[in-house]
């Protein structure tokens, strides 16, 4: 009788589920009732087994979040209490609320940072391109992308001219055009020389000389002739002499 009230006082109590105490019903109960036991209570064995089953699974529990924590949170040596031989729910949540509060930090240190990075990016930004201001930056990058583009179809049409592979570096291409403009200015300054018959500069000078010296006063005749043969191509000046004859 003592243990049936002692189990009554428990059931009673307004932490304890509602659903525990199962009266019976029909004549046993009455009958219970009058010989003053305790009735309803047939269903407490597969209750506390299943009880003693769950604060087992709570102890498997309280080691998981244990190693968890242990992951998580390094630097934190306490006792893991594996051995205790009761869990209590506080201890769970003990270790949960600690996770949790650690992956917060984790999460708002990691939003500053990634301002930080942001800040540092446009601040190397604004000094490599001579930005001002943050209102500049984006036509900045703009016209950065657009010159990018031009020099790349640049790029690529002289590797195309120069038959050049297309991996070929900058310097190679620049090389490429340095010879063959030598190679044109070379052509040049010998098809110069064979025009005026030297191969000599300073006689190619003289004769530059000499023609300044020349050209004006015979450019002056012919224009005087024109005029006083009243023509207009230096082409019928010879006719227009012979007709005088």
């Amino acid at each position: 009788l003592k243990v049936l009230s002692r189990i009554d006082s428990i059931l009673q109590s307004p932490r304890a589920p509602p659903s525990i105490f199962r009266p019976s019903k029909g004549p046993v109960q009455n009958y219970i009732k009058e010989n003053g036991q305790g009735c309803g209570f047939e269903h407490l064995p597969l209750t506390i087994e299943m009880w003693a089953d769950q604060l087992i699974a709570l102890k498997d529990l309280h080691r998981s979040l244990r190693k968890l924590s242990l992951e998580l949170l390094p630097w934190n040596t306490k006792d893991p209490q594996d051995n205790r031989e009761s869990i209590r729910v506080e201890d769970l949540q003990l270790i949960v609320d600690a996770i949790l509060e650690e992956l917060e930090h984790k999460e708002k240190n990691s939003q500053t940072q990634s301002l930080q990075t942001l800040s540092a990016i446009v601040s190397h930004f604004q000094k490599l391109f001579d930005v001002n201001s943050l209102s500049g930056v984006y036509p900045r990058m703009n016209e950065v992308y657009t010159k990018l583009g031009e020099m790349t179809n640049a790029m690529r049409n002289l590797h195309e001219l120069l038959q050049l592979d297309s991996s070929a570096p900058p310097t190679v291409v620049v090389d490429t055009v340095g010879k063959l403009c030598d190679i044109i200015n070379k052509n040049v300054t010998e098809q110069v020389q064979q025009l005026l018959g030297t191969q000599d500069i300073h006689s190619i000078i003289n004769k530059l000389e000499e023609h300044e010296c020349f050209f004006p006063p015979f450019q002056a005749l012919i224009q005087d002739l024109l005029c006083l043969l009243e023509i207009s191509n230096v082409d019928d000046i010879l006719p227009a002499v012979q007709n005088l004859k």
